[in-house]
C-alpha cells in the first residue's frame, strides 16, 4: 500500500465512524435525560425550537416556550425560570 492509499482508508474509517455517531438517536445517548422546555437560554438550546428555528442554537429569546434542552430526567418540572417552571411539553408564548 502506498502512503497516499493509507491516508485515504484512514479518511474513510474516520468519516465512517463519524457517520455512525452521529446517526445514533440522541434518547440513545442520553438514556438519564428529559426533554425540558423553556429553560434554555436564547441561542442554547438543543434542538428545534418551533417556527422559524431549525435544530441547536436557534432559539431566539431566553426561555423560549418552544425550545427545549437536555436536563437531568426527573429535574426539569421543578426548574424555575423568569418565566416560570420548565414543561416536559411546548410551552404556549
Amino acid at each position: 500500500m502506498t502512503k497516499t492509499s493509507v491516508t485515504a482508508a484512514s479518511l474513510a474509517a474516520s468519516l465512517a465512524a463519524a457517520i455512525t455517531l452521529g446517526a445514533v438517536p440522541a434518547s440513545a445517548q442520553s438514556a438519564d435525560k428529559e426533554k425540558c422546555y423553556g429553560v434554555a437560554l436564547a441561542g442554547k438550546n438543543d434542538c428545534a425550537a418551533g417556527a422559524g428555528t431549525t435544530c441547536a442554537g436557534t432559539s431566539k429569546v431566553n426561555y423560549q416556550g418552544n425550545a427545549w434542552s437536555y436536563v437531568a430526567k426527573g429535574t426539569c418540572v421543578s426548574m424555575k425560570t423568569p418565566k416560570g417552571n420548565g414543561s416536559l411539553s411546548p410551552k404556549k408564548g
